[in-house]
């Protein structure tokens, strides 16, 4: 097995501030973790026990921390949010502080298992080169996204000319960092474009938990797929 290269999990230098920053509302954090939990167990169900995984966007190490557990994974995350990187530290979670594509520049190829860009994507500023590059250290990637083309989002622009506000999307735009809203129906062009095979797929309605069977461009809210690349 290829030796790990050495990169240590890293906090920002000189990082002291702990001040937590503000909470979402109870309610809305409790709906959106609620969430998530079926997300990760759909990716921890593709994922084979002792597994080396990258976390691209890791945040506090939630994910990594809960596939530790249930798959007894190696894991390193990575995050250019430095409070998010103490925060997977305090877990117990191997993360690394900065670039993602930098990051992933220093591993050989198919070096992980598996690389997870969970609800990352659609923040990346070249999401096309990080996607491949993972599919360059990886075996497999999981991708999961917020489809921006649910019949909610494309209501609320028509009758009101903006978008939606919700759990998903709390802030107003000029609150947020830059995006690129992703739909189903685009990502799947792009593996196309980009001849990445998809393994497999799930598409979730609009409370992330049921299984969307029917126009799923239209009816998910939320898209998990599973890619490979030669």
């Amino acid at each position: 097995m290829t030796p790990i290269p050495a990169i240590s999990p890293q906090a920002p230098p000189g990082e002291t501030n702990t001040t937590p920053t503000a909470s979402p509302r109870p309610d809305r954090a409790h709906s959106v973790a609620e969430k998530r939990s079926v997300d990760m167990q759909i990716i921890s169900g593709w994922i084979e026990p002792g597994s080396r995984i990258l976390d691209l966007g890791c945040g506090r190490g939630i994910l990594l921390e809960y596939l530790a557990r249930k798959k007894s994974v190696f894991g390193i995350g990575v995050d250019i949010d430095a409070t998010k990187v103490l925060g997977c530290l305090r877990r117990g979670v191997n993360a690394y502080h900065g670039d993602l594509l930098e990051l992933m520049q220093k591993f050989p190829d198919k070096f992980f298992d598996r690389t997870i860009c969970s609800r990352t994507l659609q923040e990346l500023n070249n999401p096309a080169q990080i996607v491949l590059e993972a599919l360059r250290v990886s075996h497999f990637v999981t991708v999961g996204f917020v489809n921006y083309a649910f019949w909610k989002n494309r209501l609320s622009l028509f009758k009101t000319g903006s978008r939606i506000r919700n759990e998903v999307y709390p802030s107003e735009w000029y609150q947020t960092r830059t995006t690129h809203p992703v739909s189903v129906a685009e990502f799947e062009h792009f593996c196309l474009v980009k001849n990445i095979k998809i393994v497999r797929k799930v598409h979730l309605a609009g409370d992330w938990k049921t299984r969307c069977r029917f126009l799923p461009n239209w009816f998910s809210g939320h898209a998990v797929y599973d890619l490979q690349k030669d």
